[in-house]
């Protein structure tokens, strides 16, 4: 794989005040589900140039680190082993829950239970290793607590629109890409002046997550934006939008179109994004025999069409465009 080479104001609109709920319902829940790091419990449970009309070239992180994932393996080891004799026999998924159509709880339909792109494949590693699509318990994972939450084993693998990038494979290990995405800009359709990620967002507030890759690209560069304002998750930036707070959010282009599909006073800025990147399942450093397994689940997914279901489903309508999973580049 080759990776990424204040004072509320008046509501700008939300698409009615239900989506306004929805962000508000989600947000609050979230809140309430977020263990609490470091405790070892186990409850089973993102130059130059004048301002164009379009962003800035995309670009790759230089290819100077192993970003490639180990072959795929059906067989099980030692993490694999753990797994399946602890007590609570269920795969510990830390994803998000309010990302729309990635990880979310729609609060429309009874019994409130995650949903999503993301959610669908923890169900798929789910039943590979134990035979049981349902054998699993969702995490809550703010953006920033990704890594330290497998670190610590509060979850086995997080399943969150986790970009691979070589700072992050210090850390964790992570399994093959299973889709395709970039940074891009999120601003209000009637904000004229934002055209992309260029000298436009210069004077802007812009917000970003912490610990995202967004975060990243902007402290590289900021057009002279003020982007001073980060985040635990990155639906809080779309919130602060909403209020008037900030005047443009950079997140990944993927994650942005849900938003906008929620909120049809917001667009994304510029015709492509700006970077190329890969979202992969991250597990603890080392767990080979997982990343293995989880490998060999995405290769079938990739095969038997589950992949291209669960992306007709969530993501086609908001994405605009068809789409197929990333070739996979497994090691020597």
């Amino acid at each position: 794989m080759r990776t990424r080479r204040g004072t509320a104001g008046r509501l700008r609109g939300w698409g009615g005040t239900g989506a306004m709920g929805l962000a508000c319902v989600l947000t609050g829940t979230l809140l309430l589900v977020v263990p609490q790091w470091g405790t070892g419990k186990d409850d089973g449970t993102d130059r130059d140039g004048p301002a164009a009309s379009v962003a800035a070239p995309a670009r790759a992180e230089a290819d100077d680190c192993n970003d490639r994932s180990p072959q795929p393996s059906s067989d099980d080891g030692p993490t694999i082993d753990r797994i399946k004799n602890r007590e609570v026999k269920k795969l510990i998924v830390g994803v998000d829950q309010n990302s729309y159509r990635w990880g979310y709880r729609d609060p429309n339909k009874p019994g409130g239970e995650l949903e999503g792109f993301d959610i669908d494949l923890a169900h798929e590693i789910a039943e590979e290793i134990f035979g049981d699509r349902d054998a699993v318990v969702f995490r809550a994972i703010p953006t920033n607590q990704r890594i330290p939450a497998i670190q610590s084993g509060q979850v086995d693998m997080v399943v969150r629109t986790m970009t691979v990038n070589c700072k992050r494979l210090e850390d964790v290990d992570f399994s093959t890409g299973y889709f395709e995405t970039g940074q891009q800009v999120l601003a209000p359709k009637k904000v004229k002046g934002i055209t992309g990620y260029n000298r436009s967002l210069a004077g802007k507030k812009i917000c970003s997550a912490s610990g995202s890759i967004a975060e990243e690209e902007l402290t590289k560069e900021s057009y002279g934006a003020d982007i001073s304002t980060t985040v635990p998750n990155q639906l809080d930036c779309l919130v602060r939008l909403q209020l008037g707070e900030v005047d443009a959010v950079v997140t990944d282009s993927a994650l942005a179109a849900g938003q906008a599909a929620q909120d049809p006073t917001v667009e994304l800025k510029g015709k492509e994004p700006f970077t190329t990147e890969h979202y992969a399942v991250a597990m603890k450093k080392g767990s080979d025999d997982l990343v293995r397994r989880v490998n060999k689940v995405l290769d079938d997914y990739r095969k038997d069409g589950g992949w291209q279901k669960s992306y007709d489903k969530w993501l086609k309508a908001g994405l605009k465009k068809k789409a197929r999973p990333p070739a996979p580049e497994y090691r020597d």
